[in-house]
């Protein structure tokens, strides 16, 4: 694979570089629309279920479902990623998106439907997603260009966080949740036409259907890649514990609604301002060097909750910790550069998929804890038990050679094929 004419140098200039590539900028508009059709379905959604039922539980179930099926979607949809022409596969995702939740804007459906066809959105996203990521490589080239454009895709997702919910909330104001969720069928047609007609084609990465190893076993056999994957599971899965336990700690700082608002907005708040300093202000070899050190830190402000503190420097303490995410961009470039092209849609979309199941594994586990042992304990001993974890999975990629400035094996050796 080789990168087009027009994708930018591999020394960094800084965001504004990747947002020359026209077919960056279309990718990147779709990524926005995707992300507010999203959001705005997963609110619309939540309280439609809620004033058809009454159930709290219910609605509250419409949020889990975005994040179980992702782990089915990981594992048994990956290499759709690889076998199909990228385009043809992110338009058919997004078709298929704006498809489901038509029939969920649709009078009388039913509750079962609606909470099977958000199953349906959430075994489709991470073929998305993944497919999307690999296709940076292919627009952007597969060196620093990549690690910005997939930074700033993150960027999106978090700030879509911040002021996603929010605007969610002020539509549904004005419009009813069906209404909303027709809102929602635009958005995700307007992202399938950006991809059609902002983006060339690409033929498919590996086409044959016989490979003699199929599925995930080509990526899963392989010491460095599951090592790289584990270096992005881990710290997130014990990242997520504050915000899973948001609620109940504001709570107990007696705060109200807004001070649960910034507890909440803290983290994402932070990751933004990490990625946006580390791909504006530093070099890809700094980034790389400095992103083992930011993976064992990352988690050690949790361990301040110990200290009984107060609003002002719980947020400070998250800040801190969100910042430290800049690490995902020595990451990105580490796996990129490990992972051969033919197989990168179904290694991209295993590593979406892991991200999301591991953080809601997190979050569930985040509250067995605080159940037994309170919420600062629980989210202090996520600090301590995520630095140890981290610690121990960043000694072996040093003995593996990431980080230390050694050039990786060479693909052929990697791969195995």
């Amino acid at each position: 694979m080789s990168a087009p004419s027009q994708a930018a140098p591999a020394r960094s200039a800084g965001y504004g570089r990747v947002f020359a590539v026209p077919e960056f900028r279309a990718v990147f508009a779709a990524h926005v629309l995707s992300m507010l059709g999203v959001i705005v379905s997963e609110v619309a959604l939540s309280v439609l279920v809620y004033d058809r039922t009454g159930s709290p539980l219910l609605s509250a179930l419409t949020f889990a479902l975005g994040f179980l099926p992702y782990a089915v979607g990981g594992t048994l949809l990956a290499p759709l990623a690889d076998r199909f022409p990228a385009r043809r596969v992110l338009v058919t995702c997004d078709l298929v998106c704006a498809a489901g939740v038509a029939v969920m804007a649709a009078p009388g459906t039913g509750i079962g439907v609606l909470l099977a066809l958000r199953c349906c959105l959430a075994v489709v996203s991470p073929v998305f997603a993944g497919t999307r990521m690999a296709t940076l490589a292919d627009v952007l080239g597969d060196g620093d260009p990549f690690v910005l454009g997939r930074s700033l895709l993150r960027i999106v997702a978090q700030s879509a966080l911040l002021v996603g919910y929010g605007l969610g909330g002020l539509l549904l104001t004005a419009v009813t949740p069906r209404h909303a969720l027709l809102v929602t069928v635009g958005t995700f047609l307007a992202s399938a036409a950006l991809l059609r007609l902002g983006t060339r084609h690409r033929p498919a990465r590996r086409p044959d259907r016989t490979d003699a190893r199929p599925g995930l076993r080509p990526l899963l056999a392989h010491p460095r890649i599951r090592l790289l994957l584990l270096l992005f599971w881990v710290p997130a899965a014990f990242s997520v514990v504050p915000e899973a336990l948001a609620a109940p700690y504001a709570d107990a700082l007696g705060s109200d609604s807004a001070g649960l608002g910034l507890l909440m907005c803290a983290l994402p708040v932070g990751t933004v301002a990490g990625e946006l300093f580390a791909g504006a202000r530093l070099r890809p070899a700094a980034r790389e060097r400095v992103a083992l050190p930011l993976l064992c830190l990352g988690l050690l402000p949790y361990l301040g909750y110990a200290l009984h503190p107060g609003p002002a420097v719980s947020l400070l303490l998250l800040l801190v910790s969100g910042a430290g995410s800049a690490y995902t961009l020595g990451l990105d470039q580490w796996f990129v550069r490990a992972v051969p092209p033919e197989l990168r849609g179904r290694a991209m979309t295993l590593l979406s998929a892991g991200l999301m199941t591991v953080q809601g594994v997190g979050m569930a586990l985040a509250g067995v804890a605080a159940q037994a042992v309170g919420v600062r304990a629980a989210v202090a001993g996520a600090g301590a038990l995520g630095t140890l974890c981290c610690c121990g999975l960043a000694l072996a990629a040093r003995g593996g050679g990431e980080g230390t400035g050694r050039r990786p094996k060479p693909e052929t050796e990697l791969t195995g094929i």
